[in-house]
């Protein structure tokens, strides 16, 4: 099959995205088409269950996966002109309610800390929506002092973790990658991924998680092979050998008709349901695709 055109004929949120990575559209084609996501599809229904006070649930961190942190997450993630005016008042939010006196972020109504994770969430939603306040700055100084001598991140560190997170490090790197000042630590969090192969322990070679190869969308807080490789096609990384093991898993789960599967999703309320489980994923084959496009030029 056409496996473009069938790409296309899916939610502008994946239309615009083909268009400028597997088609090489001029710029202000795919832009046209992303700024249609505010208004239209996936993107305007989510925002349609936002209220008046710029929140999905009460609380920012709330329930899963429906909190105004995930909903900005997957707006994102949809392509949301960062210049929507609706994005960036819910943004505020995180600044005004959940700036730490560490210089973290903490929207826990027990924990009495900030939460790597969580920071590393508010800094790429705040960089990406273009929210120019100094106390972002905070944030991003609070995540490099928490960077561990392997390079990645861990949740955990507070509590005598010694040996980075895959998930925490995925999710700060995401974050500084739309920050995009902090090139050095970006450098050393990919590395600690780059030594596990993405996937593996760096001393047995062992696979650390049969998870880590599922690949779903959302993503959410969670590392995977295809978030890891998406991640370092869009912050332009050098192509790594080491990455080759998991390029070949994901080449290997292509389908005979061109396309990937959607894979059993994080549990956890949605506010709607993106595409099935099972069936053939717009979103897993637009992202292998620009990933193997990607990996196999460089």
């Amino acid at each position: 099959m056409d496996v473009e055109a069938w790409l296309l004929d899916g939610d502008l949120a994946i239309r615009w995205q083909v268009m400028r990575d597997l088609q090489d559209a001029p710029e202000a084609q795919w832009r046209a088409e992303r700024a249609r996501v505010a208004t239209e599809g996936w993107g305007a229904r989510l925002l349609a269950h936002r209220d008046d006070s710029g929140r999905w649930t009460p609380r920012l961190y709330g329930r899963k996966w429906i909190s105004t942190t995930y909903s900005l997450l997957l707006l994102r993630q949809l392509g949301l002109p960062p210049d929507d005016p609706r994005a960036r008042e819910s943004c505020a939010l995180f600044l005004e309610e959940g700036l730490w006196h560490d210089g973290g972020m903490n929207l826990s109504a027990t924990q009495q800390r900030s939460e790597t994770c969580v920071t590393g969430f508010a800094l790429g939603l705040l960089s990406y929506f273009g929210i120019a306040d100094p106390r972002r700055e905070r944030l991003a100084d609070y995540l490099l002092r928490e960077q561990m001598p392997d390079g990645g991140w861990n949740c955990l560190r507070h509590q005598g973790a010694t040996h980075s997170s895959f998930h925490t490090t995925a999710n700060v790197l995401d974050g500084l990658r739309d920050y995009g000042h902090a090139e050095q630590a970006e450098a050393r969090g990919r590395e600690f991924l780059l030594a596990h192969r993405l996937y593996r322990s760096h001393r047995t070679g062992a696979v650390v998680d049969p998870a880590m190869l599922r690949l779903t969308f959302p993503p959410r807080w969670r590392h995977d092979v295809l978030r890891a490789l998406d991640h370092f096609r869009a912050a332009g990384a050098h192509r790594d050998e080491r990455l080759t093991d998991a390029v070949e898993a994901v080449r290997a789960k292509r389908g005979r008709d061109g396309r990937w599967t959607l894979q059993r999703p994080h549990p956890g309320a949605v506010w709607f349901e993106l595409e099935r489980t099972g069936e053939p994923s717009r979103w897993n084959t637009l992202r292998a695709l620009r990933v193997l496009r990607w990996f196999d030029k460089t």
